[in-house]
């Protein structure tokens, strides 16, 4: 028997070629695995929880209050239903309304007091914070971080026992001290005493984010450039002024930032202790729209004085990151 012969040289060219040009298959992936995520998609995957949660919690309930605003809703629209339209009428009659003028006078001052005692405070906090050793940075870190993780309304509690006019241990102090005019003084009595208490609660419960954060930039800054400045003769004063603070803008407006948007829309402390009182003394523009939409049922004017309280702080904050832009662009 003969076996047919093999073909080989030139013959088999057509086969190899036809062999090379033909298509590869494609790899099939292990069964029970899943696709992976496009790269691209990622990023928008991780921020997905956050975006949810703000327009859960901030971009509806403003939307819903605009809306309100705009709308003639009372105590009967609240139960039935069926609010009819208003367009600008809640808001004309709260620009009319002399009082709300001068609860933004008050706001805008409450803001600037706490927010200036809050910065310098915690400002001073973070740079003695740098001087101590690791021990006792650690406590009064320890002590920080406790007063700012307290509750708000359990704060508020422990100030209003601390004020109180016969058990309080301010009073208390202040007569031993000598100042008998404080015997059974009650401080929630009077509009600028009341006022002054809760400055001191603001500033007590914003004082540790502060600090706090400033410490922790301050440790992100070469020791080199403070100790090239004390080499050449700086003082404390001129270190601050010419290396900490132009390095450390960018936090410092950060904090700043936050520190008058928490201020100004304070709420919490001012309505558990004093609830806008005596007199109006520390009514502000948050207290002043639940008053309006809580006592006189009137909903439409609560969200539309709530709206205009929006839209002060965007026009203060705006103005603020101006001069910010600026200054930074002179440099």
């Amino acid at each position: 028997m003969t076996r047919p012969a093999t073909r080989t040289g030139p013959a088999a060219a057509p086969d190899t070629a036809a062999a090379a040009t033909a298509p590869a298959s494609a790899p099939v992936p292990p069964a029970g695995r899943r696709p992976a995520v496009p790269g691209a998609l990622w990023p928008y995957l991780l921020i997905a929880p956050t975006v949810l949660g703000i327009a859960v919690l901030l971009a509806y309930p403003l939307a819903r209050s605009v809306l309100i605003s705009l709308q003639h809703y009372g105590m009967g629209e609240l139960i039935r239903g069926g609010a009819g339209f208003a367009g600008l009428e809640n808001y004309r009659e709260i620009l009319r309304d002399g009082e709300f003028w001068q609860v933004v006078r008050r706001t805008l001052w409450w803001t600037g007091i706490n927010v200036v005692l809050i910065m310098v405070i915690g400002t001073l906090v973070a740079l003695m914070l740098q001087r101590l050793r690791k021990r006792m940075r650690t406590l009064v870190l320890s002590g920080l971080v406790l007063a700012w993780a307290s509750p708000v309304i359990a704060t508020t509690t422990v100030f209003q026992w601390l004020f109180s006019s016969r058990l309080g241990v301010v009073n208390w102090l202040l007569v031993r001290l000598g100042f008998d005019s404080f015997q059974d003084y009650s401080w929630l009595a009077h509009g600028p005493a009341a006022f002054t208490v809760l400055v001191l609660l603001v500033v007590w419960q914003s004082v540790p984010f502060v600090a706090i954060t400033l410490h922790s930039a301050l440790t992100t800054v070469p020791t080199e450039l403070f100790e090239s400045a004390r080499i050449d003769g700086a003082g404390d004063w001129r270190i601050f002024r010419s290396i900490t603070l132009p390095v450390l803008r960018p936090v410092f407006g950060l904090i700043l930032s936050l520190e008058v948007i928490w201020v100004f829309r304070c709420f919490a402390q001012i309505w558990a202790v004093t609830r806008g009182g005596p007199g109006g003394a520390t009514t502000t523009l948050p207290v002043y729209s639940y008053q309006v939409a809580r006592s006189l049922h009137r909903y439409d004017l609560g969200a539309a004085a709530a709206t205009l309280t929006v839209l002060i702080l965007i026009a203060v904050l705006i103005v603020y990151f101006r001069q910010m832009f600026r200054q930074e662009a002179e440099l």
